[in-house]
C-alpha cells in the first residue's frame, strides 16, 4: 500500500497590537520546527512498509516461515505418478519408522576427498514434530539415521570433497531398500514436490508451478495438487489443469489453507510416454 502524505502546517497567527515582533518571531520559530519534526514523523510512520513476505523471510514475523517445495520426475507415462526422482509414487508411511541412508557410490563417505561426506535430512517425529538430522555417510554401507520418522520432507548435502557433489544417487530407505522414501539423484538436494505439514502448524499454499517438456506438441500432461488430511485415507485433488510443452503457474489470491498434520502431493500423467514434468508449491507455515 502507497500513502500519500502531504501535511500542511497550520497558518501562523500574527502578533497583537504592542507584542514585542522579536520575541513573537522566536516561539513562530519554535513551532515552526515542531511542525517540521511532526510532518517528518508522520512520513516515516506512514512510509511504505516492506513486504509481508519478505519480512517472514527475513525472520521478523515470529511463528512464520516460508516453505517452497519442488520436484522433478524424468519419466512421466499414462499412469499417475508423483512428481519426485525417485518415480513411481511416494510412500505415505502409517507408522514411524527407522529410515537409512546409503549411495550406490563408495565415494560418497565420511573421509572421501571427493564425494558427498554429510547429508541432512529434515521431516518429521513420530509425532509429526519437526525434526532435523545431520548424518555421515558410508559409502555403499546402510547408515540409520537417528530417531524414528513418520514422514521425510527434504534432504541435502551439507558436506562434501573436493568434487563438491556427491559421487552418486544417495538413498533413504527403509532397511534393505525395500522402501524408497527419499534420494539424491542428481546432486546435493532432494527433488520432491512433496510436504507434510508439521503438528502445530498450518501451512497457506499461494502458488503452484508445473513445468512439462512433451516430445509431441499434440500430446498433452494433466497435472495435479492432492492433499489429504490428518485421519483421512483419501486424496483430495485441490488443483487440476492440463498443458503441453509449457509451464504453467497459478498464484491465488486466497491462499489454499492446510491443517496440521495435512499430506500434499504433486502428480501427474500424460497422453505419451517418457515424458519431463516439473513441479513446485510454495506458501508460509504459520505456527499454531
Amino acid at each position: 500500500m502507497t500513502v500519500d502524505i502531504n501535511f500542511v502546517a497550520p497558518q501562523l497567527p500574527t502578533p497583537p497590537d504592542g507584542y514585542d515582533p522579536q520575541a513573537f518571531e522566536q516561539f513562530n520559530n519554535v513551532l515552526r520546527i515542531y511542525f517540521n519534526q511532526l510532518d517528518n514523523a508522520l512520513r516515516d510512520a506512514m512510509a511504505v512498509q516492506e513486504p509481508y513476505d519478505l519480512q517472514v523471510s527475513k525472520g521478523q514475523v515470529a511463528g512464520a516461515t516460508p516453505l517452497y517445495k519442488f520436484g522433478f520426475n524424468s519419466d512421466i507415462d499414462g499412469t499417475e505418478e508423483t512428481i519426485w526422482e525417485q518415480g513411481g509414487n511416494v510412500p505415505w508411511p502409517t507408522a514411524a519408522f527407522t529410515a537409512y541412508i546409503v549411495s550406490d557410490e563408495a565415494a560418497d563417505n565420511g573421509t572421501s576427498t571427493t564425494g558427498a561426506q554429510t547429508v541432512t535430512v529434515q521431516g518429521l517425529d513420530a509425532d509429526y514434530n519437526i525434526k532435523s538430522v545431520s548424518v555421515t555417510l558410508n559409502g555403499t554401507t546402510e547408515v540409520a539415521i537417528s530417531g524414528t520418522w513418520i514422514r521425510i520432507n527434504r534432504a541435502f548435502v551439507t558436506l562434501s570433497g573436493t568434487g563438491g557433489t556427491a559421487a552418486g544417487t544417495i538413498h533413504i530407505q527403509s532397511s534393505g531398500g525395500g522402501v524408497v522414501y527419499a534420494n539424491l539423484s542428481n546432486g546435493n538436494q532432494t527433488q520432491m514436490a512433496v510436504y507434510t505439514v508439521p503438528a502445530g502448524h498450518t501451512l497457506y499454499l499461494d502458488d503452484i508451478n508445473f513445468t512439462a517438456a512433451m516430445s509431441l506438441a499434440n500430446k498433452s500432461a494433466t497435472v495435479k495438487l492432492v492433499a489429504r488430511e490428518f485421519g483421512s485415507n483419501t486424496f483430495r485433488t485441490r488443483f487440476i489443469n492440463v498443458m503441453q510443452s509449457s509451464q504453467h503457474i497459478d498464484r491465488f489470491e486466497y491462499p489454499f489453507v492446510f491443517p496440521e498434520k495435512t499430506d500434499i502431493e504433486s502428480r501427474a500423467f500424460t497422453t505419451s510416454t517418457n515424458n519431463e514434468i516439473g513441479a513446485s508449491f510454495q506458501g508460509v507455515l504459520i505456527a499454531n
